[in-house]
This record gives C-alpha cells, sequence and structure tokens, in this order.
C-alpha cells in the first residue's frame, strides 16, 4: 500500500491489557497482530510495555508512526496520544463489522452502549454504574463461586431448561441470590442463564436509551459469552421498537478498543501531518 503506516493501539482496562498493531494507507486497513493480557494484580506499567513489545514483534513491523491509547492508559510514558473509549470502541467495531451503528462494550467493571455513524461518529451514549450487576467482574465472581470457567459459562447457560430469575440490580445482592439458588438446588446452567437474563435486561434497556438501530455490535471481555448475546437478543426481540436489530460479535471483539485506538492514530498522523516516527525496533521506550 502506498503511504501505509503501521500504528499500535492499547486498550487498558479494569481487567485486562490489549494492544494491536494495524497498518492503514491508500483507502485499506489491516489488522497486523493482537495481544491480550488479564491483569491479575500484575505490575500495571511492566505488563503494558510487555504487551506492547508482544503486539509489535506479532506484527513484523520495525517501526510505528503513532502509539495510541485508550481506556485507562492515559499516562503511558510512550505513547503519542490517547483516545476516549467511545470513540475507539465505536472505531473499532465499524472496523470488524461495517454495517454496525451501535456497540456494547461489556468490561469488567461497567457496560457502555454507544451510537454512532458510518464513519464512527459518536452520537450518543451511555454507561451503567460500576457498583451494578451488569459487568464481567461480577459474572466472573459468580462462575468462580459455581465452579465454572468463564469459557464454559455460555455453553452451559444455553443449555438452561428452566432460568431462575435475578431481578436486583446490586452486584452484592444479586451475588447474596446466587448463593440461595446453590442452597436450594437450583442447577449451574439455571443459574447463569438467569444471570444472563438479568444483564440482558440492563443492557436492552441501555442500548434503548442510545436509540441503537441496525447492527449492534457486542465488545468487550463478554462479546464471547454466547448465552450472554443469547439472552440480549431475547431481551431485544420483545421491544417491538427495537424490531430489525441484530446484535453481533467477532472473535477479535475484545480488541476492538485498542483497533480503534490505532486507527483513530494513524487517521490523527495523516490529518495533523505529525511526520516521522513514535517508536523503532532499535529505540527503548
Amino acid at each position: 500500500m502506498t503511504g501505509a503506516v503501521a500504528t499500535a493501539g492499547i486498550d487498558i482496562g479494569s481487567g485486562a491489557v490489549k494492544a494491536v498493531v494495524m497498518r492503514s494507507g491508500a483507502g485499506e486497513e489491516t489488522l497486523l497482530s493482537q495481544v491480550s493480557t488479564r491483569i491479575r494484580k500484575r505490575d500495571m506499567a511492566h505488563l503494558v510495555h510487555e504487551v506492547f513489545e508482544e503486539a509489535v514483534a506479532a506484527s513484523g513491523v520495525d517501526e510505528l508512526a503513532y502509539v495510541a491509547t485508550t481506556g485507562d492508559g492515559d499516562e503511558v510514558p510512550f505513547a503519542t496520544g490517547h483516545f476516549y473509549g467511545m470513540t475507539t470502541h465505536a472505531r473499532g467495531a465499524l472496523f470488524l463489522e461495517p454495517r454496525a451503528r451501535a456497540v456494547l462494550d461489556v468490561g469488567a467493571l461497567h457496560a457502555r452502549a454507544v451510537a454512532m455513524d458510518e464513519r464512527g461518529r459518536v452520537l450518543r451514549h451511555r454507561m451503567t454504574s460500576q457498583c451494578a450487576s451488569g459487568s464481567g467482574q461480577f459474572l466472573e465472581n459468580i462462575s468462580r463461586y459455581l465452579g465454572v470457567s468463564q469459557s464454559e459459562v455460555g455453553r452451559l447457560s444455553l443449555s438452561a431448561d428452566g432460568p431462575e430469575t435475578v431481578s436486583s440490580i446490586c452486584a452484592v445482592l444479586a451475588e447474596t441470590d446466587v448463593i440461595n439458588m446453590v442452597s436450594r438446588g437450583i442447577s449451574t446452567p439455571n443459574i447463569l442463564r438467569g444471570i444472563h437474563n438479568s444483564m440482558a435486561g440492563r443492557f436492552s434497556r441501555l442500548l434503548l436509551s442510545i436509540g441503537a438501530q441496525g447492527v449492534v455490535f457486542a465488545s468487550g471481555g463478554l462479546a464471547g459469552d454466547e448465552g450472554l448475546l443469547d439472552s440480549l437478543r431475547a431481551a431485544l426481540a420483545k421491544a417491538s421498537v427495537t424490531e430489525g436489530v441484530e446484535v453481533v460479535s467477532h472473535p477479535a471483539s475484545i480488541h476492538a478498543g485498542a483497533i480503534g485506538a490505532a486507527l483513530w492514530g494513524a487517521f490523527r498522523h495523516a490529518k495533523v501531518g505529525l511526520g516521522g516516527i513514535a517508536w523503532k525496533a532499535t529505540a527503548t521506550v
């Protein structure tokens, strides 16, 4: 690609650090590499540097025109610039699914709904509160208590034959509900489906509040949870005003924010005419 540049995007969330390297130019955009690592109380500065270097090494590039951050990455010392999460997830969603006109980003501590246009410009957005029982951390705590891995949650939820109702929006009270369900002999699939249904109800209302239409792209750590997505599709189907809304995901959904950051970095580099390079393989960052 003539005039193509390589850029990196680093998305620092509450539960994981994600990094990608993109090549952009001449109307083409290519994802060269993607890396994600759970934080798990590790030193943040070291972890960010480690994930970044792994992504660059996997990409095969020896220089970057821009290193962009998003999420909690506004203090990465070797970054060129920082972008807001709602804009990076919107842009990353469009790269992974060009039909998307809304994003539901489910992170470790909160969920965020964003409506955007065909260029990735944010039109409206809403976010849940951190104390609500609609986050990745909440579901991880529940699965740990039930003795199932995160990779099993979706499959088990889909096998439920009588989902138990979880009505509380408070994570602490919802966890108490789950403990009571276990003591009453409710099966793990029915508990998980009940939790998914509760979360999906909150997410559907979040999407309704921004007027989501058309294709809704799921991003973040729970985007690969098919049980949750199935519950969300069912919840949206009950709302007549959401007729025609389609919820989709992608194997790289967890990297949507980092992808968007890298692409906005390429745009800013070209628009502002920064020139030069932000990182070289022989440099120490």
